[in-house]
């Protein structure tokens, strides 16, 4: 037989069986539900519903369950209540679809109503419904009526259901309730790996670490969600060593661990530390993400490493990082703590967007500075802008007067923070107008301003207040400023050398001598010696203070004595 003649023959088979294989469901279900596995937009999703109506496919609760998950996905909460409505006969799994899809969007009411709407439908939740009311609770939050749904899952028989049980815990987490949240855990007969997570979170977010430990260790299989949490509780209390020693151990640490890590030494101070956990992410071929690069443009700025910030600055750029707010406020406080106030403004000038941070760094910048009245034209713009100062604001602000010597617009400033801002003072407000009417020899306003103060002035104020004194040799009110310094920092060395400072310049030689001789027989604390990081050829080198033990130091010695 000719090869051309079995064609007809080979199409006519292939229509029969593709016949055949649609007659075996119904052919219009069949393709609907191929459709809406297809969807990717709204645009389909709206094909796809007008394609149901006239099929008259929107009374089916399988399909109707199908698209309204779908609908939630694509954030189409009002196409799936429209769609939802137009059902007669809606099954528990519709309603379940439908609060579920509430509770994505953040509506938990709409979801509690609906679920009302249900029981008077006569309709029996399932686990699944109570697991979405168990989020209603903690969404809005209420913690009566999660009671409440507590004791309805176990008055229906759901209490031994894992996706309930799991809910419940994370209610009483939200609610700070750690002994109910325990309560339940303990009663679970089955576990997996999300209901120790919850319950390790729990734990975690109350400060009771002890107890996580404990639940870490017992737990068979540990995933990597187990170990960030533990090293993000650490990090919080401010137990570096720990969080270290966990994240060493960890097996298998992603993008959150390592950023976890270095957030954790940039927090508690260590920057040298974030910035060498930083290149060993690096070498470990983990890319960094936009917590990350803004945590260690922040280590920088703290350091004033330059090199590495522009580094990492540059880095971000080739790596398609937007320099949003956040990258952007960054790199303005890292180019103005690193010296380079005229490289901060452009990074500031260029920002598409600017939040309230951004202005914050830059002000903050110009204050380090000494450029009060830049400083004061930034307030300006932003006041212009719109956007609301805030109490970090107003420090800045009346830093960059104490720093300039501007005392009529610092007390202009510290009136208008509560007078047209609503700014409560807070501590550092108060310090800094101290600071700055001290060292215009205001000593008597500075002394009034202290005892006005709704707060209870803390060692920096009175501090504050003695440097004054002794730039200015008032010896009566540095005498009152040591007698309450002396109360609350008895042991404090710097107080005693201000004091001392203050007599000599004023020539009292017989109360420096009286001084000095008291201090040899008081264990007064020198403090914490200070420390410097010097960056040379990108690298970060640290020197405390007295310490002589650094290799530079070593060889510099020998070559000089050579």
């Amino acid at each position: 037989m000719n090869a051309t003649r079995l064609l007809p023959l080979g199409k006519a088979l292939v229509k029969f069986f593709q016949v055949a294989s649609l007659n075996a469901t119904p052919p219009r279900k069949r393709l609907l539900h191929s459709s809406l596995r297809l969807c990717s937009s709204p645009k389909d999703l709206k094909s796809v519903h007008a394609v149901m109506i006239k099929s008259e496919s929107h009374q089916d609760s399988f399909t109707m369950n199908q698209f309204i998950t779908l609908c939630s996905r694509f954030n189409q909460v009002d196409r799936a209540l429209l769609a939802f409505k137009q059902m007669e006969e809606p099954n528990v799994f519709v309603y379940n679809a439908m609060i579920g899809s509430f509770l994505h969007q953040t509506e938990p009411i709409k979801a509690l109503q609906l679920f009302v709407e249900m029981l008077k439908s006569e309709m029996l939740p399932t686990c699944h419904t109570f697991s979405h009311l168990i989020k209603v609770c903690t969404q809005i939050p209420a913690t009566g009526m999660g009671e409440s749904v507590h004791g309805q899952v176990r008055k229906m028989g759901f209490g031994c259901h894992l996706v309930v049980q799991t809910g419940l815990i994370n209610f009483y987490t939200v609610s700070n309730r750690v002994e109910e949240s325990r309560r339940v855990f303990d009663e679970m007969s089955v576990r997996d790996a999300f209901s120790w997570n919850t319950m390790i979170f729990c734990c975690v977010n109350c400060g009771d670490m002890e107890t996580a430990n404990e639940l870490f260790d017992e737990m068979v299989e540990r995933n990597t969600v187990s170990w960030n949490t533990m090293i993000a509780g650490y990090a919080r209390l401010g137990d570096v060593e720990s969080a270290a020693s966990l994240f060493k151990q960890m097996p298998g640490k992603n993008l959150i661990s390592w950023t976890s890590m270095i957030s954790c030494y940039s927090h508690n101070g260590l920057f040298k530390e974030a910035l060498e956990t930083f290149e060993a992410m690096k070498e470990a071929g983990m890319s960094p993400d936009k917590v990350t690069m803004t945590t260690v443009i922040s280590a920088c700025a703290h350091l004033g490493a330059f090199e590495v910030g522009r580094r990492t600055h540059h880095s971000a750029i080739l790596n398609g990082f937007q320099i949003d707010v956040y990258i952007g406020s960054a790199l303005v406080d890292m180019y103005a703590k690193c010296g380079r106030i005229e490289r901060s403004l452009v990074i500031f000038f260029k920002l598409e967007e600017k939040n309230l941070f951004c202005w914050n760094s830059v002000i903050d910048g110009l204050a380090m500075h000494g450029r009060a009245k830049d400083a004061f034209y930034i307030f300006s713009k932003m006041t212009e802008s719109h956007v609301k100062p805030n109490s970090v604001t107003f420090v800045s602000i009346l830093s960059a007067c104490t720093h300039a010597g501007l005392v009529e617009e610092g007390r202009k400033m510290f009136l208008s923070m509560t007078m047209d801002h609503s700014i409560a003072p807070e501590m550092e407000h108060y310090t800094c107008m101290v600071d700055l009417l001290a060292r215009a020899g205001f000593l008597e306003e500075a002394l009034d301003l202290i005892r006005s103060m709704e707060l209870i002035p803390n060692s920096v104020a009175w501090r504050a207040l003695l440097s004054g004194c002794k730039v200015h040799e008032n010896v009566q009110v540095g005498n009152f400023a040591m007698d309450k310094l002396m109360a609350l920092d008895p042991k404090k060395s710097s107080s005693y050398m201000l004091l001392v400072d203050m007599f000599a310049k004023a020539n009292r030689w017989a109360e420096v001598a009286a001084l000095r001789w008291k201090l040899k027989g008081m264990s007064v604390q020198k403090g914490i010696p200070g420390c410097s990081w010097i960056e040379m050829d990108g690298l970060i080198h640290e020197f405390p203070a007295a310490d002589t033990s650094h290799p530079l130091l070593v060889s510099f010695s020998f070559s000089y004595l050579d």
